[in-house]
């Protein structure tokens, strides 16, 4: 499921990102948003998510958010 679809403040572990943009990919690896690591959702706006990585938040628009798969 993609994170427009999880529980709040449940920790997930990121399956895949899908997206066609390598700048994109490669800003997210760098905020530590790779496969196998670990998301929560914080809270939802109209606009997008607000996400914890790590030790870091973050908003990301809900496209971005349709193309991180996590289980």
């Amino acid at each position: 499921m993609d994170l427009t679809k999880v529980d709040l403040c449940k920790e997930y572990v990121i399956k895949s990102i899908t997206t066609h943009d390598a700048e994109l990919e490669a800003f997210l690896f760098s905020l530590g948003c790779f496969s196998g690591e670990k998301i929560t959702v914080i809270n939802r706006r109209r606009s997008g998510s607000i996400v914890a990585i790590k030790d870091g938040r973050y908003n990301i628009d809900t496209p971005l958010a349709q193309a991180i798969e996590v289980f």
